[in-house]
Parts: C-alpha cells; structure tokens; sequence
C-alpha cells in the first residue's frame, strides 16, 4: 500500500482540505502534500492523521500485512 495515497484517498472520501488537515496537524500545506507522495510514514504522524480524518490507518496496513483473517 502507497500510504500517502490512501491518505489522500480518505482525505477525499471525507471532503477534509489539505488547510484543515495541516491545520490539526500544526504544519504548513506544503508538508501535507508531501505526505501524500510518500510511501511510509512515522507511526507518530499516521496516528495524528487517523485522530484528524477519523480513519484507522492501521488498521488497513495490518490487513494488507497478514491478511483480512488476523489471528
């Protein structure tokens, strides 16, 4: 999973401008279009953007990593 692209895919689902995420985050626009380019991320960051969007991005980094079946 490109995780800068599925943040800005739930950005989008969510109607959230890359102002208001930056704004939540403390950070200038530019840094959330960097965010969205990059393929990992630090777990800190993910974890400010799921609180933000509402969104377990984890979640979704687990599943693509051991399957939809965890145990």
């Amino acid at each position: 999973m490109h995780i800068g692209h599925r943040i800005k895919e739930v950005m989008d689902q969510r109607h959230a401008s890359v102002v208001s995420v930056a704004r939540s985050l403390g950070c200038e626009r530019t840094n959330v279009y960097n965010i969205f380019v990059r393929e990992d991320i630090n777990t800190r960051l993910l974890q400010q953007l799921s609180r933000t969007l509402n969104y377990d991005f984890f979640s979704d980094l687990s599943q693509e990593t051991f399957g939809k079946n965890k145990n």
